[in-house]
C-alpha cells in the first residue's frame, strides 16, 4: 500500500508546473508526511499522557492540526470532502498561514533538541512548491491514508522513503551527493562495531544514511533499557549539513527511523575554525561521506593547518580534530588520496598517519557510486597513537557495477570477517608503515598476493613475431614496388 502510495503521490507531481525534479519531488512529499507524522506523533502522545493520568498539551494549535485542514472528518468519522479545502483556497492556506505558523516555532522554541525547534528548522527550509492546490489535495488525500503508529508502519515507511533518496541520487546531477549506498554503510558500521553510550557523529551528514544505519544497529545490538533507548534518542547522534535540502531530508530520515528530534545543525562544518575544538565537542565515533571535488574559498581555508581547496580534505582534517583520543573514525574518500603528490595531500596523509592508527583500507572497485566516475576508498582509523601496520582490503567483483547491478552486502562480508583478525588473502594484505616513502608518505601498496593479470610472453617468443612481422612487411614493400 505504502509504495503505491508513494508512486501515485509522484505521478502528480510530475503534471505540477511547480515540480521539475526527482529532488522537487522528494523534497514536497518529505513536508506533507512530515505533517502526517507529526498528527500520528500527537495522538499517540496524548494517549500515553492520559493512560498516566496527565494532561497533554499539544504541539498544534487547533486551527492547524491536521485533521482540520488536511483531513476534516464528519461525525461518522469519514473523510468529509466537502469540508476539506481545495484549489487556491487550499494553496494560499498553506502558502500564507499554515507555513508561516510552523516557521515560527524555531524562535519560540526552549532549545534546539526539541520537535518543536525541528518543526520551526524544517519549515523556514521549505516552501510549498505545489502550483495547483487540485494537485495538493490529492497528494494530501493520499498521505492521509498512511499511518505512522505501529513499529511495522515506521520501519515501512523508513524503508519506502530511503528508497527515494535512492531514486534521487540515481537520477543523477547533484542528486547523487545525498545517497551513499546503504551496503557500503551498514558494513562501515559493522567494521567499527560502535556501543550503547558513544557519541556517533556526521559533519557531512547528507540524507542522514550513516546516522540511521547506526541508530538500527545499535537497537539490535542488546536488549535495550529504558535508559538505553532515551541515551540513542537524545544523546548518541549527531550531524551538521550545509545544503537545505539535504538537511530537511536527512532530518526526516531520521525521524522516519524514530528519532524523534534529531540532533542535526543546518551549518557549514567548514566554516568551523578547527583550533576552536575543545575536549567538550569531540566525539567517539565518526562515520562520513564528506562531498569531493568542491573548491572552497580562501576565508574556509585559513580554518585549517593544512590549506586546501580540495573539500574532502578539509572534512578530513576536521574529523581527526573532533574525534576523541580512542575514538573510532570510517571515511569515505576519493582513491587517489593515497597517492596524490600535491603538498596538502602529503602533509595531511603525514599528519593522519602520525596522529591515528589508520589500520584498515578498503579498496572499493568502480561504480560503487553510480555516476560519480570515481573509484573510491574507506578509511578506518583511531586516534591517539601513530600508524605502525596498515590492513589493506581489495574489493574485486567478478561483475561490473551500475544501475540495475549494485553493490550489496553479501559482496562485502569476506571483508567484515577478515578484517577482525587483519587476515591476509587473496585479497587482502597488510603494509608495514616503516617501509613508506619518508617524503611522499605514498599509502599507494600493491597487492602482493595478486597474480598480474596481463600474460607475460618468453622474450623468443616476442623475438620471433617481431621477426615474422618485419618479413611479412617486407614482403608487402615488395609487392608495393613491384606494381610501380
Amino acid at each position: 500500500m505504502f509504495e503505491q502510495t508513494f508512486k501515485n503521490i509522484d505521478d502528480i507531481l510530475r503534471k505540477d508546473a511547480g515540480c521539475s525534479s526527482e529532488l522537487d519531488y522528494l523534497e514536497q512529499t518529505s513536508w506533507i508526511l512530515f505533517l502526517k507524522y507529526l498528527d500520528d506523533l500527537e495522538k499517540d502522545k496524548k494517549i500515553k499522557a492520559e493512560l498516566s493520568g496527565k494532561v497533554y498539551v499539544p504541539i498544534i494549535d487547533k486551527k492547524f492540526k491536521w485533521e482540520v485542514w488536511a483531513a476534516p472528518k464528519t461525525k461518522e468519522g469519514k473523510h468529509d470532502y466537502h469540508k476539506a479545502p481545495s484549489g487556491d483556497d487550499l494553496k494560499d492556506f498553506v502558502d500564507h498561514e499554515l507555513f508561516p505558523y510552523l516557521k515560527k516555532f524555531k524562535t519560540q522554541a526552549d532549545n534546539p533538541d526539541t520537535i518543536e525547534y525541528k518543526i520551526g528548522e524544517i519549515f523556514n527550509e521549505l516552501k510549498n512548491k505545489i502550483q495547483s492546490g487540485y494537485n495538493l489535495r490529492e497528494i494530501i488525500n493520499l498521505v492521509n491514508e498512511l499511518r505512522f503508529r505501529s513499529h511495522k508502519e515506521k520501519h515501512e515507511m523508513s524503508y519506502l522513503y530511503e528508497g527515494k533518496i535512492k531514486n534521487m541520487g540515481n537520477a543523477g546531477r547533484n542528486g547523487g551527493e545525498y545517497y551513499t549506498p546503504r551496503p557500503l554503510i551498514k558494513t562501515i558500521v559493522k567494521a567499527i562495531v560502535p556501543k550503547i553510550g558513544d557519541k556517533v557523529y556526521d559533519g557531512a551528514v547528507g540524507s542522514a544514511g550513516f546516522l540511521c544505519e547506526a541508530f538500527e544497529y545499535l537497537k539490535e545490538s542488546k536488549n535495550l533499557t529504558t535508559k538505553d533507548m532515551q541515551t540513542l534518542q537524545k544523546s548518541t547522534f549527531y550531524g551538521k549539513e550545509k545544503k537545505s535540502l539535504a538537511y530537511i531530508i536527512g532530518t526526516m530520515n531520521m525521524i522516519l527511523h524514530g528519532i524523534q528530534a534529531p540532533n542535526i545543525l543546518h551549518t557549514n562544518t567548514l566554516s568551523e575554525n578547527i583550533f576552536d575544538i575543545q575536549e567538550k565537542d569531540r566525539y567517539d565515533i565518526i562515520l562520513a561521506n564528506p562531498p569531493f571535488g568542491g573548491k572552497e574559498r580562501k576565508e574556509v581555508q585559513q580554518n585549517f593547518p593544512i590549506k586546501t581547496g580540495e573539500t574532502a580534505f578539509l572534512f578530513l582534517q576536521h574529523f581527526i580534530k573532533i574525534l576523541k583520543a580512542g575514538g573510532k573514525a570510517g571515511i569515505i574518500i576519493k582513491n587517489t588520496f593515497l597517492s596524490n603528490t600535491d603538498n596538502a595531500s602529503v602533509s595531511l596523509r603525514k599528519t593522519l598517519l602520525e596522529s591515528c592508527n589508520l589500520h584498515t583500507v578498503l579498496d572499493l572497485p568502480g561504480g560503487v557510486f553510480q555516476g560519480a566516475g570515481v573509484k573510491t576508498i574507506v578509511l578506518f582509523f583511531e586516534k591517539g597513537s601513530p600508524t605502525k601496520k596498515v590492513w589493506y582490503y581489495q574489493l574485486n567483483l567478478d561483475r561490473n557495477l551500475g544501475k540495475t547491478n549494485p553493490l550489496n552486502e553479501n559482496d562485502l562480508a569476506e571483508f567484515v570477517e577478515l578484517q577482525k583478525t587483519k587476515a591476509e588473502s587473496k585479497k587482502s594484505w597488510t603494509f608495514n608503515i616503516k617501509d613508506i616513502n619518508q617524503t611522499t608518505f605514498d599509502l599507494s601498496a600493491k597487492n602482493p598476493n595478486k597474480k598480474d593479470e596481463i600474460d607475460l610472453r618468453e622474450p623468443k617468443v616476442i623475438l620471433d613475431e617481431i621477426n615474422a612481422l618485419d618479413k611479412e612487411s617486407s614482403e608487402i614493400i615488395k609487392k608495393i614496388r613491384e606494381l610501380i
